[in-house]
């Protein structure tokens, strides 16, 4: 075999490598939750088993989860989900999302929670996450491992 016809070969075998292991990962856009919007899909699961670069589902959430009513009879629309650097409310507010209709919430920014202090909240109700958070993959310890969030 020639110089160049081993290059040629190795060159093919690298080309067929790198197309073999190659995602689809697309682009991700920012998209966040919002009170009132219709645009999520599916409530409860844990969101990023898809919604994970080269998952099924549209967008990357970095955070998202599901909020169901106190008494377990579907999910509750409109709540807001604040996050703040101490227990029960107090320190700095580090982010806020909005849930949709569905129960919904989720954000493809870039915000930091980890370690940080959730609260779901109504016009009626607050209720406080003990611990801090360790994923932003709320479902996958809620309604799993943990009750599932709630309010009134």
């Amino acid at each position: 075999m020639t110089k160049s016809a081993l290059f040629i070969a190795i060159l093919g075998l690298v080309i067929i490598s790198v197309s073999a292991c190659k995602k689809n990962t697309g682009i991700n856009k920012i998209e966040s939750s919002a009170h009132n919007s219709t645009a999520s899909r599916k409530m409860s699961g844990a969101c990023q088993n898809c919604h994970i670069s080269g998952g099924s589902g549209p967008g990357w959430w970095n955070v998202a989860g599901t909020v169901y009513k106190s008494d377990s009879t579907g999910v509750f629309a409109n709540a807001t989900i604040l996050f703040y650097d101490s227990l029960k409310g107090k320190g700095t507010l580090v982010a806020k999302l909005e849930g949709d209709q569905y129960g919904n919430f989720y954000t493809s920014n870039a915000i930091s929670i980890l370690g940080k202090y959730p609260e779901v909240a109504s016009a009626a109700d607050t209720q406080y996450m003990l611990q801090p958070v360790t994923s932003g993959n709320c479902n996958a310890c809620h309604g799993v491992t943990t009750a599932p969030m709630w309010v009134r």
